[in-house]
């Protein structure tokens, strides 16, 4: 029976991903500092300990008790348009508390590591986006995940750390945190709706993304230790389709019984336009297997949201630059609307 470590196992990928390894048979403990994610989250099963991967003595203390077959390292802060305005907190949580887990993991023999970066690594203007290509992160977020990405590259030749990247996008699904204000659009979109406040886009809303079930995700983050082939390799995983972010609003407003429900447009944000990847690598070691679609996707998701129902979103308080501060994130706004 393989002893697993799932970080950030409170959180929404961490917390299927967790169910989806107790099923396989492993032991999983949890490691979550509940910054993001909630504890009845938690599959029941699962051992849940509380604590931050920026905590190094905490890291070690809990490899040297818990002889880890495998690491699955989900935990970060996920905000790649607030990153510009969090750098030190973003590489805290981002990169030093991933080099406490590495070298834990090193010095206790762990089997496989299994990292959750990003395709924010890819930055703009390479649609698809697949492996091969040179990453260019364009905010904080993506260069703090790319940068784990080499230290893994380096570990393994360096000390023979086994290790498999993937790079998931726009993940979406029960369990999410709904109230965060600064990620995960599904989420805010269905948090606005139920709350009766208006749906809140940057930009036009013509800027696309492959929205992606966590159903779809998981299998293969979750067996990769066991597939030789994934080994040292890096793999997108998600959705194949892209739609507009206008697109995916009213596909919610549907989802959720309020068609045509207001709108208010912010001025654009700094990022990325377009961005979807190609998946061939991921089907060729992984295998094929059918993709939920997003309108089935949303409606699981909105039938979790509405029995859960929403939550209270609240501000980041420790921003660190405040200029240029998109307005949506300040405490007053003036944006235009739609009906």
């Amino acid at each position: 029976m393989a002893r697993s470590l799932v970080t950030g196992g409170a959180g929404f990928i961490g917390a299927h991903l967790t169910r989806y390894l107790l099923e396989q048979g492993d032991s999983v403990t949890v490691l979550d500092d509940l910054s993001g994610g909630f504890e009845d989250n938690v599959d029941a099963r699962a051992t849940l300990v509380r604590g931050s991967i920026i905590d190094a003595e905490l890291i070690n203390d809990l490899f040297t008790d818990g002889k880890f077959t495998n690491v699955y390292h989900c935990a970060a802060y996920a905000a790649e348009g607030l990153s510009h305005f969090i750098k030190r907190f973003n590489y805290m949580n981002n990169v030093v508390g991933s080099v406490n887990l590495i070298n834990a993991s090193v010095n206790n023999d762990v089997e496989c590591f299994v990292f959750t970066s990003s395709i924010a690594v890819y930055g703009s203007g390479q649609t698809p986006m697949t492996e091969s290509m040179r990453p260019e992160p364009e905010d904080s977020y993506g260069i703090a995940k790319y940068a784990v990405e080499r230290e893994l590259a380096v570990t393994y030749r360096m000390f023979g750390l086994p290790y498999v990247i993937f790079r998931p996008h726009n993940v979406y699904g029960e369990l999410q945190n709904i109230g965060d204000r600064y990620r995960n659009v599904l989420g805010i979109f269905m948090n606005q709706i139920m709350s009766g406040d208006p749906i809140s886009i940057f930009g036009d809303g013509e800027q696309t993304r492959a929205f992606s079930y966590v159903g779809d995700i998981i299998p293969a983050i979750a067996t990769s230790p066991r597939v030789e082939a994934a080994h040292q390799e890096t793999f997108n995983v998600g959705a194949d389709v892209p739609y507009s972010v206008n697109q995916l609003a009213a596909i919610v407003c549907d989802a959720l019984g309020s068609p045509g429900h207001q709108v208010r447009y912010f001025p654009a944000r700094d990022e990325v336009k377009h961005a979807f990847s190609d998946h061939s690598r991921t089907r060729s070691v992984f295998g094929d297997h059918k993709m939920t679609s997003l309108e089935a996707g949303v409606g699981r998701m909105a039938a979790w949201a509405r029995d859960h129902g929403p939550r209270e979103s609240s501000r980041f308080d420790e921003i660190e630059i405040s200029r240029n501060l998109p307005s949506a994130w300040r405490t007053t706004a003036a944006p235009r609307e739609s009906a």
